[in-house]
């Protein structure tokens, strides 16, 4: 098929297969190698030519129908279903803080947004003056802003907007901006919102994992008052509807101390990797088994949590990328309430 002479996989990449698969026909419609209506190779065809595993294609293959570039018909194969591919989008996306929870967001808006956008990420780290300075200086740049709203005042105390802010972000075009992570403030319009309800996320997760809780004596959660990049108040008041509603005995610290005192029937919410460290190290020293004299809960998961049997209550960053990057692609519009599960594991 005429078509394969203009395919380049590069073996020495350390880019994945499948993503090469993806740019190089996106590349091709954009050069006027391939045109609408025209076939392509198999999943077959195209695995044998290239000497690649058949689900390497095929997850190529499926990346591109979803956004609707080639489509399948049944008995007859694939075909290009639209050339206008290539005149990018500029995206600005702001993001609080630079944590392994944001890039996993970042990462995976990123790869469903593909190479029909130029996105930049830019850190405000929770500050009003530098978020507004950088809104104000991209305001006329980009064609869509996908912003993370969390602030901090001068307690260093979590706030999700300011006058400030909410006056600036009416001032964007409402098809241009995105809200993640946090529910928007009262902006006239339809707008894209894919968000946590903090309150809610904690309540429910943990109410879904009331069986194992009921084991504990007393729970405590470890939620940093005063922090670099403060959390949502909104996860202390979830939690606390939680422990009040089913009569548990709780107690809100601010961090996990030296030569904290533990106890067997204790059950800790750790929001902070460097708590859940440091509780993990004072149970082990104390010879206290985890998950059975004392439990652990982290808030968000990560791979290396999984790794460690740790249980996590947690909200699903990539399916938050995901859905942003869809919903811009398909300039769709309206609400998406992110997952948030409890996910059981050895240490509670």
């Amino acid at each position: 098929m005429e078509m394969m002479k203009f395919i380049s996989i590069d073996e020495s990449s350390r880019v994945p297969k499948y993503k090469q698969i993806i740019d190089s026909i996106i590349y091709n419609i954009s050069v006027g190698n391939l045109t609408m209506d025209q076939k392509i190779p198999s999943i077959n065809q195209f695995s044998e030519e290239f000497y690649l595993s058949r689900d390497t294609v095929e997850k190529a293959y499926n990346i591109l129908k979803e956004r609707d570039i080639i489509m399948s018909i049944r008995g007859k194969g694939y075909y290009i279903n639209r050339t206008k591919l290539i005149s990018k989008i500029n995206i600005l996306f702001l993001v609080n803080k630079l944590s392994s929870y944001k890039l996993r967001i970042y990462n995976s808006f990123i790869n469903t947004i593909g190479v029909t956008s130029h996105t930049d990420l830019h850190i405000y780290h929770c500050d009003e003056s530098l978020f507004l300075n950088l809104l104000n200086k991209y305001k006329s740049t980009y064609d869509y802003f996908v912003i993370m709203p969390h602030f901090k005042n001068e307690n260093l105390n979590h706030i999700s907007y300011t006058d400030e802010v909410i006056n600036f972000l009416k001032k964007i075009p409402r098809e241009k901006l995105i809200i993640l992570d946090n529910i928007k403030p009262e902006i006239e319009g339809e707008i894209v919102e894919i968000f946590q309800d903090f309150e809610d996320d904690i309540y429910y997760a943990l109410k879904e994992g009331l069986s194992k809780i009921s084991k504990y004596e007393k729970l405590f959660l470890i939620y940093p008052e005063s922090a670099i990049y403060p959390y949502p108040r909104r996860i202390l008041h979830g939690f606390r509807k939680f422990c009040m509603e089913n009569i548990i005995d709780y107690e809100i610290i601010n961090q996990v101390y030296e030569d904290m005192i533990l106890k067997k029937g204790d059950l800790f919410i750790t929001i902070e990797e460097a708590d859940l460290v440091n509780l993990v190290k004072q149970i082990r020293e104390d010879k206290f088994v985890l998950g059975k004299d004392i439990g652990v809960i982290s808030y968000n998961d990560t791979p290396l949590k999984e790794l460690l049997g740790i249980t996590v209550i947690s909200t699903d960053f990539k399916i938050m990328g995901e859905t942003a990057a869809k919903m811009i692609i398909n300039k769709e519009k309206g609400k998406f309430k992110v997952p948030f599960n409890f996910i059981e594991r050895n240490s509670i």
